[in-house]
């Protein structure tokens, strides 16, 4: 198992926490400053709402995007609290990751009974360690 995976098997285990302790239905900067709370709690570093700039040839945006959170400077974590995941959110996470220059992302949908249907991870070139 990787270092990726341990981190994001917490990150996890941090979310499903949060929702057992306020369940669905709340706004998603809600769900943000609570897990980044508990994150940070167990020892993570985390930035919330961490500008993503992007970069085309000489175009420079510094802030084209924002990722809800960066876990440990190695893990997106995309936070919705809507009634169902879209590819357009999938395909937001994996752009994050792409400009970001990261292999793994995360994307909780908040919204759901149970957490772990709302759960999906996302890679980018995800390489194991040897």
């Amino acid at each position: 198992m990787t270092d990726l995976n341990k981190l994001t098997e917490a990150i996890i285990g941090a979310a499903i926490e949060v929702h057992q302790r306020l369940g669905p239905g709340l706004l998603e900067t809600a769900y943000r400053k609570c897990l980044a709370y508990e994150l940070r709690k167990r020892g993570f570093e985390v930035v919330e709402e961490r500008p993503i700039p992007v970069v085309y040839d000489e175009v420079h945006l510094e802030c084209g995007f924002r990722a809800d959170l960066l876990v440990n400077r190695s893990v997106v974590v995309e936070l919705k609290a809507k009634t169902a995941i879209h590819p357009v959110d999938k395909a937001q996470t994996l752009s994050h990751l792409r400009l970001m220059n990261l292999q793994v992302g995360l994307l909780a949908n908040f919204h759901e009974v149970k957490l772990v249907d709302g759960l999906h991870r996302i890679v980018n070139n995800f390489k194991e360690n040897p």
